[in-house]
């Protein structure tokens, strides 16, 4: 798998400036409800959850369901207090587990 698309619109804020992150990961998120060519059912794999941390403390958490798209693309906000380290994780039904990073500097 490839590694997700990450922008924040601030790499330096000001304590107390509010952060906006867009992310975007490749996943082929298949519904468990399409057939393959021979009829057979392709089997359920989508991203059933998706985790933001920074500093290891939660930012964010999210479980899609079945009608998410494929290559889910999410975007939040979050107000910057210390510098330090975003991390994002979307675990889907087979146990993968996509990661990427950032790291933030506050400028005061």
């Amino acid at each position: 798998m490839s590694k997700p698309r990450i922008w924040i619109s601030n790499a330096t804020p000001k304590t107390g400036e509010l952060v906006r992150v867009r992310a975007l990961v490749e996943h082929r998120m298949e519904s468990g409800l399409r057939l393959n060519k021979e009829g057979q059912v392709v089997p359920r794999n989508i991203i059933h959850e998706f985790k933001a941390t920074f500093n290891g403390e939660l930012l964010f958490n999210w479980q899609p369901e079945t009608a998410i798209s494929q290559n889910p693309y999410l975007e939040f906000t979050f107000v910057a207090r210390r510098s330090g380290v975003l991390e994002m994780s979307w675990t889907d039904d087979q146990g993968a587990v996509i990661t990427g990073q950032t790291e933030l500097s506050i400028s005061d």
